[in-house]
């Protein structure tokens, strides 16, 4: 009989994934440490690693959402979402350069970011509740970054990776839900060599703020429930595309604005 994976399981898969980041170096899947089809294990591992963060002095700003794309869970033959954390030094300026030495394989995609004025921890966690609860919307790319060889992932890899999440651009439009509806949205992405990249809000689980809602009463679940002054990354408007040194990524989003992202030539 084979043994079910243990604590010790969790905490291989998270020295595989920090050894990977730290060591700038991609590592095989972690699959064959936590099993195939088990999400709180894989969620166990992405909380570990979490936790040696903070215990490393980086600070929780806020979540991401990820696989909020109908075709990429086709791919990965998965039914829903999945989330991430975002630390304090994963975020840069409109316009900044960040430097490629920093990244191992990273896509990029454009989202919308909305920020919190209220905590999402009790209640219902109705659409109203949480439309209520965002103080602003801006324009935002996320840099997507597996420490997983090659993106040779299953939903359990990326979860325990922290949602492959890297580093995101917010921009210095910032819109209220008065201003913008989110599933109204069209978005152009231009990136260095790359195809431009087009999309919808509807792309984002048929509304961005669904994909909020969706991560409000997740995070409530797993006991680190939303709070005031967080920001929400909401999912991709559509495809991502690669990024090579020396690159520049700009998106516009209609009602949100434009943002910008260099990337260093080493």
């Amino acid at each position: 009989m084979t043994q079910a994976p243990t604590r010790d399981a969790v905490e291989a898969a998270a020295r595989r994934l920090r050894t990977a980041a730290a060591a700038g170096v991609a590592c095989s899947p972690v699959r064959d440490l936590i099993g195939s089809d088990d999400l709180a294990l894989a969620y166990a591992v992405q909380d570990t690693i979490a936790a040696q963060r903070r215990a490393g002095g980086a600070r929780v700003v806020g979540r991401k959402i990820g696989l909020t794309s109908a075709a990429v869970q086709q791919q990965l033959g998965v039914n829903q979402p999945d989330f991430g954390i975002l630390f304090d030094d994963m975020q840069y300026a409109d316009g900044e350069t960040v430097p490629y030495d920093r990244l191992m394989q990273p896509r990029i995609e454009a989202e919308v970011a909305f920020v919190l004025k209220d905590d999402l921890a009790v209640g219902d966690l109705s659409l109203d509740q949480v439309a209520a609860a965002v103080d602003y919307a801006v324009a935002a790319m996320e840099v997507a970054d597996s420490r997983i060889d090659g993106w040779d992932i299953t939903f359990v890899d990326t979860v325990a990776d922290n949602a492959s999440a890297g580093v995101y651009v917010l921009g210095n439009d910032r819109k209220t839900l008065a201003e913008f509806r989110p599933k109204d949205v069209a978005m152009t992405m231009t990136v260095t060599g790359q195809d431009e990249s087009t999309g919808t809000g509807t792309a984002c689980l048929a509304d961005p703020l669904l994909a909020l809602r969706w991560l409000a009463l997740q995070a409530r679940e797993f006991g680190y429930p939303l709070v005031s002054g967080q920001i929400v990354l909401s999912g991709a408007l559509g495809p991502m595309r690669a990024v090579a040194p020396g690159a520049t990524a700009a998106a516009t989003i209609t009602g949100l604005g434009s943002v910008t992202l260099n990337f260093s030539k080493e």
